[in-house]
């Protein structure tokens, strides 16, 4: 399965608009990074990216320096 890193507006553009699955990364205090949580990007800014959960809709926002965001 490949997956493409979302790291430019552009990218949470055309996910948000194409409603595109994305993966939400975050680095646990060891310094590995975990899968957080699985949705659709709802809204972004150039500081968080805000996803729908896929599974309950909840709304979470994440920062764009600590998170990584590749599309499903």
């Amino acid at each position: 399965m490949k997956t493409t890193s979302l790291t430019q507006d552009i990218h949470f553009f055309a996910a948000a608009l194409s409603g595109t699955l994305i993966s939400v990364w975050e680095e646990d205090p060891a310094g590995v990074y975990l899968e957080a949580e699985q949705g659709f990007v709802d809204r972004y800014t150039s500081d968080f990216v805000r996803i729908r959960n896929a599974k309950t809709g909840l709304q979470t926002h994440y920062s764009r320096d600590t998170a990584m965001f590749e599309r499903i």
